[in-house]
């Protein structure tokens, strides 16, 4: 017997009746305007070349973390939701390409997400985008499944579509500077009206502990014709770098810091720690000062070229060596 999924319209508004009446009020404000998204976590593939979703698996479970991190956590293997391993990691093993079995594993762990964020917009995108009015369980999974991939066959969920549909204004997508941000450019020679816009994310080559940081650092001197060995020749590669994301419509620039420490050291210095980021034998004490420097030269920049930083500090990430 299925479960209805009822949305009750103050879900997310606070539960003391005079402060929810008041939320209540100044979203009714705001609740029809146009979506501004600066930091919008979505492929600028879809929108270029607006090619439909392949299935629900592959659009709520295999790209996101948030779904696949939580079932994970609790026991499921990353390769039955159908995430390769790295392939440089020893053994392999089989990965499941069964998409309704992946959709069949999210269903019968769905009660890991009540209360979460992850919960609240899966069951909003569910009921509101693909009109399900039951909750999902293991004996809905299927009626799910063939719901959401009966409307992804359907032009009007293609992503330009969607992008319409939701009345977004603009999104911003992040890329590597390392990105020849080659789906922004056929967005925009499309001539499609949507604005999807681009933001400088400098981790792989600002992080001294980002996987592959020293092979990124030299690619980053290939692609500006900057010798990024040296600290002149790498602030030089960012601020070009910066000036061709600008001209593709970025607006802002992104930093995933664990802290938001800041450094202001000597150019002399600041070459000893590129050194030994390029030689991997940084300290993670060194790694922090580095990074804090990388933050005081990017607002540096900022000044001169106006890109908004937005920093998002405190995220412990790739804790975990098996994944």
């Amino acid at each position: 017997m299925s479960i209805p999924l009822d949305l009750h319209p103050d879900r997310l508004f606070p539960a003391d009746p005079a402060t929810r009446d008041l939320a209540r009020a100044l979203y009714a404000t705001v609740a029809d305007l146009p979506i501004v998204s600066p930091h919008g976590h979505t492929d600028p593939q879809w929108f270029a070349d607006d090619t439909p979703f392949a299935n629900a698996s592959a659009l709520f479970i295999t790209p996101d973390h948030y779904a696949f991190r939580m079932l994970y956590s609790q026991g499921v293997p990353l390769e039955e939701l159908g995430i390769p391993a790295r392939t440089d990691a020893p053994g392999g093993g089989r990965v499941e390409t069964d998409t309704r079995k992946i959709w069949r594993t999210l269903a019968e762990h769905y009660h890991l997400f009540r209360g979460t964020p992850t919960r609240m917009w899966l069951d909003h995108a569910f009921n509101t985008v693909f009109g399900i009015d039951e909750r999902l369980t293991p004996e809905s999974a299927d009626r799910y499944f063939d719901r959401i991939n009966e409307c992804l066959a359907q032009p009007a969920f293609r992503p330009r579509a969607l992008f319409e549909r939701f009345n977004i204004e603009v999104i911003a997508t992040t890329e590597s500077p390392l990105d020849p941000l080659a789906h922004h450019r056929k967005i925009r020679e499309s001539g499609w009206t949507g604005r999807v816009v681009t933001a400088y994310r400098p981790d792989p080559v600002a992080d001294p502990e980002f996987d592959g940081f020293a092979t990124n650092v030299a690619d980053f001197g290939r692609l500006t014709g900057e010798n990024t060995a040296t600290w002149h020749g790498y602030l030089a590669a960012h601020r070009q770098r910066r000036a061709y994301f600008k001209s593709m419509g970025a607006t802002s620039t992104d930093h995933g810091h664990r802290t938001a420490q800041t450094s202001n050291l000597s150019v002399t210095e600041s070459q000893r720690l590129l050194d030994r980021a390029l030689a991997g034998t940084i300290t993670a004490a060194e790694a922090e000062t580095f990074r804090g420097q990388i933050l005081t030269e990017m607002a540096r920049m900022s000044l001169d070229d106006g890109l908004v930083m937005q920093i998002h500090p405190g995220s412990f990430r790739n804790h975990n060596p098996q994944v």
